[in-house]
């Protein structure tokens, strides 16, 4: 706008004034509005008139939270001017927008969904019992140049059996961390106690022993026998407050000798079978590898076995029945680089909560970034710990355009295990917020909620499955205590409102599979709807074309077993989400094409996160002939898999009456297929909150309620109330002292 000379008869603030009730007239405020305004012009200070000033500002751009934040500030100042403002242009929920020169209003943002702070992420929080090492844990990102190939088994590989600490000597022992039955409470770095030796309960020690650690973010070691002069027992810590759950392991190793060949063998795994069996290898890093020749985590071992034990192991289901199951041990033999190296062994490339939030530290910091990703903190887990949220889409259009796009929700890591999970999020989100053009289009065509890790808690304290609350996340997304389970809880309610503003096009939660080779996906059959049949497995089958080295459609599922109705697969689909997948990654390697026998690395897996972001574009391309002959390929797979399963042809006309789950097998593939029931401690709390629990009624049912009260009233209730309320009116009348003139 111009800008008007300033007349000789103004001083300065009446000049700004006179700018101020111009702009306010051009822009058809309420008359009422500006007469006070003039009205009260006279005698105006040097403060009220910034105030006022910046309140213009908020009028001429549109921006409510300006104006909001000026009336909460200067209320006691000049009360007339803001209240007759604050009732003509601000609301607290409503943000309007402008489709041309119409104004549309809309909701503002949940206020549970609140900002990051430009200040630096909080401390990491531990149960209040449990032991951390201070020093910060860092690994070099770093991929071999050539692919790792799977261990080739001789036949002759030993299966040494549990000597146990009788005969042992003792060389690591951790306390387990769990001093109850359940969480109680955390703090930042976990036990506020001086951290105690590991190896106080060791018989003897020599300078030729192995000196272990796990007592820092995702480590899970909880004791290490020394059997042999070079071979060592270890006992993995279960998931806190469970007796079970053994997978993941991460540990830190010193005081070794370079050519020196020595023996590990954990001997208390739970699951019956591995990818082991299938020649996958465990995780070196050597820290002095890292800094002399910039190498990051590789392919370790020989003589590689899984195999079952004599030990067993008690299991307590529901809270009542104890079971008793077989326990599995895995061996390797391997040689470190150097001496009195500093090394690290792990089941999967680590992926840390504090490492999700430099990364995230990193996207904040980017202003270009931050135009079209916003970050916020969905809520906090049981120990206090941060889910993060990021917003992604383009800014840009008018509110008809933004409204109309469709949304897609991205989650990974509640089972805090599934570290593979961790980098095909991250590989997405690199993708997602880059600057090339299909990174740009995605931006424009969708609006994405990412829950990068929905279980931190877990995955700090080293869990391979459950969350604090000792249970299964992925069982409980239909959970009604938001309390004790709030991470799915709050997932699924973002969810649902996403849901009421928009249409959801996918679902996708990021796992690990510890079991099958190659990567695939999960999914849900709609058989209710036919002219929805195989429509779910034409993304599965889109993604298996761009990364066919990788992605394996033969592998996929899409039967819905009955214990998986708690899975956040399952749940999102039964809220309406048709295309409600999980996409597993194998801690292995692929069997595929030219990848076939070799482990992946973690740009293999990042690179599963691109081909992500590209099938989505192809699913959504405007053109339907890939869909159309993604669904022809289907029709004529399923064709040959009812000849080749049940011995039947399809129908004379073509169709396809057989019910795709007759010739489908379930899911299932973890220990931890049914779910656990809750924890003793949680049992009454769900009674407690259905107690709490209000029906909302609508108007209409709120006046039929009400005429029902009033036709059941006696009439002479009614006249009775009726001059009680006359004859405390007049009493009042005759109690209140007349009014005095002021002075």
């Amino acid at each position: 706008m111009d800008w008007p000379a300033r007349s000789p008869d103004l001083n300065p603030i009446e000049h700004i004034w006179d700018i101020m009730s111009r702009s306010i007239h051009q822009r058809h405020v309420a008359p009422q509005t500006v007469q006070e305004l003039n009205c009260n012009a006279a005698g105006l200070t040097y403060t009220t008139v910034a105030y006022m000033f910046f309140l213009y500002i908020g009028i001429v751009l549109s921006l409510n939270s300006i104006t909001f934040f000026c009336d909460a500030v200067m209320f006691s100042i000049y009360p007339p001017v803001t209240l007759h403002l604050g009732q003509a242009l601000r609301t607290r929920q409503l943000v309007i927008d402008f489709d041309g020169e119409r104004p549309i209003p809309r909701l503002r943002e949940p206020l549970d969904l609140f900002a990051i702070p430009s200040t630096p992420f909080q401390g990491v929080r531990w149960p209040i019992e449990y032991e951390v090492f201070k020093e910060a844990i860092h690994h070099i990102e770093w991929d071999p140049p050539d692919p790792e190939p799977f261990y080739q088994p001789t036949g002759h590989e030993r299966t040494p059996m549990p000597v146990g600490e009788e005969k042992g000597n003792v060389v690591y022992c951790v306390d387990p961390g769990t001093k109850t039955s359940y969480f109680t409470y955390s703090r930042v770095g976990g036990s506020r106690g001086p951290i105690k030796s590991s190896t106080s309960c060791a018989m003897h020690q020599d300078k030729s022993t192995l000196a272990f650690e796990s007592r820092f973010e995702s480590g899970n070691l909880q004791k290490a026998v020394q059997v042999g002069v070079h071979d060592y027992e270890l006992t993995l810590r279960t998931d806190m407050y469970t007796t079970k759950h053994t997978q993941w392991f991460y540990f830190r190793v010193r005081n070794m000798k370079a050519g020196v060949t020595y023996r590990f063998t954990i001997v208390n795994l739970m699951k019956a079978s591995s990818l082991y069996c299938l020649g996958m290898r465990p995780l070196l890093y050597s820290e002095r590898a890292a800094w002399e020749k910039g190498e990051g985590w590789r392919r370790t071992g020989s003589n590689i076995r899984y195999y079952r034990n004599q030990h067993h192991q008690a299991e307590q289901d529901n809270n009542t029945t104890t079971n008793t199951k077989s326990l599995h041990s895995l061996t390797w033999t391997g040689q470190f680089p150097y001496d009195s190296d500093t090394c690290y062994l792990a089941h999967c490339y680590p992926y840390t909560y504090s490492h999700l939030q430099r990364y995230l530290s990193r996207l904040t910091s980017n202003s270009a970034t931050g135009a079209y990703c916003k970050l916020r903190v969905l809520c906090r887990s049981l120990a206090g710990n941060a889910v993060h949220v990021l917003t992604v889409t383009s800014p840009g259009g008018g509110w008809m355009d933004r409204s109309a796009k469709r949304a897609v929700v991205v989650t990974a890591r509640v089972h805090p295990g599934e570290t593979n999970s961790s980098w095909m999020m991250q590989g997405f989100l690199d993708f997602l917020l880059g600057e090339s053009d299909d990174a740009r289009l995605l931006r424009e065509t969708f609006v994405f909620k990412v829950v990068p890790m929905l279980n931190p808690d877990g995955v700090v304290v080293g869990n391979y499955r459950c969350s604090l609350a000792g249970r299964d996340l992925n069982r409980n997304y239909n959970t009604l205590l938001r309390d004790s389970f709030p991470c799915v809880w709050h997932t699924r309610n973002m969810v649902k409102r996403l849901m009421a503003e928009r249409d959801v096009v996918l679902y996708c939660d990021f796992h690990g599979h510890s079991r099958k080779n190659n990567v695939f996906m999960y999914g849900c059959t709609n058989s209710d709807d036919a002219t929805q049949r195989l429509h779910e497995r034409v993304f599965p089958l889109m993604m298996s074309k761009n990364a066919n080295d990788k992605f394996s459609f033969r592998s996929c599922k899409f039967r819905v077993h009955q214990s998986k109705e708690g899975t956040g697969r399952v749940v999102m689909w039964r809220l309406g989400i048709r295309n409600s997948y999980t996409m597993e990654s194998t801690f292995g390697g692929s069997t595929l094409g030219n990848r076939k026998g070799t482990h992946f690395t973690t740009r293999d897996l990042k690179s599963l996160g691109y081909y992500l972001c590209d099938t989505l574009l192809d699913y959504c391309d405007p053109d339907p002939t890939k869909t159309s002959h993604c669904l022809a390929e289907l029709r004529a797979m399923l064709r040959q898999e009812v000849r080749e399963r049940l011995g039947r042809e399809v129908d004379s006309d073509g169709s396809l009456s057989v019910s795709i789950s007759d010739i489908e097998s379930s899911t299932s593939g973890s220990n931890s297929t049914e779910s656990d029931g809750l924890p003793v401690h949680l049992l009454n709390r769900i009674d407690e909150v259905q107690a709490k629990k209000k029906h909302l009624r609508s108007g209409k049912e709120r006046n039929r309620l009400r005429q029902e009260r009033m036709r059941n009233v006696d009439p002479k209730v009614i006249h009775r109330n009726i001059k009680n309320i006359v004859k405390f009116s007049k009493g009042i009348s005759q109690q209140s002292p007349p009014p005095t003139s002021s002075q």
